[in-house]
């Protein structure tokens, strides 16, 4: 009985092991042949967020679907598209929030225009606060 709830401890503690992702899609961290496509990959994955992450570039984060979107960019660029090409393309799947610069339109435009009504209004709050005219 002891040997078979070791045998059963030992199965259940090995499960996340089968968890893990399997490796990486190819292109993820191997650099393209051509310098010029590389350094031209390398500069969009810089302007491209991680969606996991949040806080980093696809080409900083370690996330598998960073690797997924390293991949999909240095294929596309192989395959001849240009960077606006494949940022759009990028842009449509996962949104304006992708990238590190969004439109100044539609959803991008609350981005832009949100510190601008922040500073403004905190403005005009210690304006009156401060203000020496105050009763």
């Amino acid at each position: 009985m002891m040997r078979i709830l070791l045998a059963f401890a030992l199965a259940v503690s090995s499960l996340p092991l089968f968890a893990q992702d399997g490796a990486p899609p190819p292109l993820a961290n191997q650099q393209l042949a051509d310098p010029v496509q590389e350094a031209r990959a390398l500069e969009l994955m810089q302007r491209l967020r991680c969606i996991q992450c949040q806080g980093q570039s696809i080409h900083d984060s370690d996330a598998p679907i960073a690797a997924a979107m390293r991949h999909e960019v240095r294929e596309r660029i192989k395959a001849g598209q240009s960077e606006a090409e494949i940022e759009s393309w990028l842009i449509e799947r996962y949104g304006d929030w992708i990238s590190f610069a969004p439109p100044a339109s539609g959803s991008g435009l609350v981005l832009w225009l949100l510190p601008v009504l922040l500073l403004g209004s905190a403005a005009l709050v210690a304006r009156g606060r401060f203000s020496k005219d105050r009763k």
